[in-house]
């Protein structure tokens, strides 16, 4: 099983769009992406999506082979299939890892989540978000919020046992 994304780091950004991409993450991206060869630039997906959306989120190229595969096998022209396929198709931005562990984030993408001098990065698995960083604090503020709600000795890897779509 390819290594997951793991951990949380806030990098600065300059002016022309330019982030380091956390080391460890890196790694993972290089790892997923069967193109890459020591020495090259590993590529990646970073999903911006509609006007909803206050994150970027970054997928590995297996990560985001796997999504595709599970688009496809959607009913042609159904609507799940067709908002799928603009979204991580359409509402996407195809990137790279430079030979300076940085990518670019266009200024189209740095506007719609508000990002000016900084970049929050977020493991979730095989992908990982980018969010600015005091609109990640107020997330993190809600999740913190909601996990309080469960009372003291709650356990969050007692969500692994739910088979409750409700909770989800």
């Amino acid at each position: 099983m390819a290594r997951t994304f793991r951990g949380e780091s806030i990098h600065k950004v300059d002016a022309k769009g330019r982030v380091s991409i956390p080391a460890a993450f890196r790694r993972v991206i290089e790892e997923n992406d069967p193109d890459w060869v020591k020495g090259a630039s590993p590529n990646l997906v970073i999903v911006y999506g509609d006007a909803r959306w206050n994150r970027l989120e970054g997928y590995h190229m297996a990560a985001i082979a796997d999504v595709d595969a599970r688009i496809a096998r959607l009913p042609r022209g159904s609507k799940k299939r067709r908002y799928l396929e603009t979204l991580f198709n359409g509402q996407s931005h195809p990137t790279a890892v430079d030979d300076t562990g940085r990518l670019v984030l266009p200024q189209k993408l740095r506007d719609k989540i508000g990002i000016t001098d900084e970049a929050y990065f977020i493991a979730t698995g095989d992908s990982f978000q980018i969010w600015e960083p005091a609109a990640y604090a107020a997330r993190a503020a809600e999740i913190e919020s909601w996990f309080a709600d469960e009372g003291d000795d709650f356990d969050p890897l007692m969500l692994l046992d739910s088979d409750d779509p409700e909770e989800d």
